[in-house]
């Protein structure tokens, strides 16, 4: 299975790309994991969140792998516990078919993502930076996999 992060956003920080990075790296390529960056729209004077997350929404959308299965990543969505997620990640294995997790930028993910998307999930009650949802996501996969895997990382 090759799970798909897409995410407005690119130049992170370093600290950024050294987080996603590190856990990227250590997911096995049975259950590979591969950033899409979306560049975000221009913001200025003119315009309207609406509309730069609509823009952004279209550029998420196309650059989602055909078949794919689509999870938004959105405050609304399910909260799910660390052996809730390794479920949903067995569920995602045995399904077969890729996933891509959508992420917005710093208005959020367009109204068309969320529509097209099969699950929605909330990492948090708390609203998170954009960049720090790339660290924190990629981490929590890691560490299902590792629960799925029967793989020592997760120690709970």
């Amino acid at each position: 299975m090759k799970i798909t992060l897409i995410a407005v956003g690119t130049k992170m920080d370093s600290w950024v790309e050294q987080g996603y990075n590190e856990y990227a790296r250590r997911m096995p390529k049975e259950c590979s994991l591969q950033l899409i960056e979306i560049g975000m729209e221009r913001r200025g004077k003119s315009g309207s969140p609406e509309r730069w997350m609509s823009q952004e929404g279209e550029r998420i959308l196309a650059a989602v792998p055909k078949g794919d299965s689509i999870v938004a990543l959105d405050v609304k969505g399910s909260s799910w516990s660390t052996e809730k997620l390794a479920d949903q990640m067995r569920r995602w294995m045995d399904g077969g078919r890729g996933i891509s997790l959508l992420v917005g930028g710093p208005d959020g993910l367009a109204g068309k993502c969320i529509k097209q998307a099969e699950q929605r999930w909330s990492l948090s009650n708390l609203t998170l930076p954009h960049p720090l949802v790339r660290v924190v996501l990629s981490e929590q996969l890691y560490r299902a996999w590792s629960v799925v895997s029967n793989h020592p990382y997760h120690r709970a």
